[in-house]
């Protein structure tokens, strides 16, 4: 399950996680608000395409993944790396998914609300 269209494209294997909605600073700053990821076990995910994808390392311990032309939020991923998050809107549909619960929410914007259960930190 998953593609992402041009450059970059990829598959998972495996079962993939509940999603969240990460309102840190950073997936703001890198996807423009809010961003909803889903996870799955690092070694589930292959690249079918990837000439344009990169890792960019964010923060000492995190890496995230994505495509150098379109500049697409594709990964995070922290180390060890054994799980790696997905962006769920890069996933094909319908994912059968469901969004599970808004983390960092102590710093999400001021221009929406939030319904779901919800988290300060991590």
């Amino acid at each position: 399950m998953a593609v992402f269209a041009g450059g970059v494209r990829y598959e998972i294997a495996g079962e993939l996680f509940q999603p969240i909605a990460c309102h840190c600073s950073q997936c703001a700053r890198t996807s423009g608000n809010f961003a909803v990821m889903t996870a799955c076990r690092s070694s589930d995910i292959r690249l079918l395409t990837s000439s344009t994808f990169s890792w960019y390392r964010s923060s000492p311990k995190v890496e995230r993944g994505f495509c150098s032309r379109c500049g697409g939020n594709l990964f995070w991923k922290a180390e060890p790396g054994a799980e790696t998050y997905v962006t769920a809107g890069t996933l094909d549909r319908p994912t059968g998914l469901r969004l599970g619960e808004h983390i960092f929410v102590g710093s999400k914007s001021d221009f929406y609300e939030l319904t779901l259960p919800q988290k300060h930190e991590w």
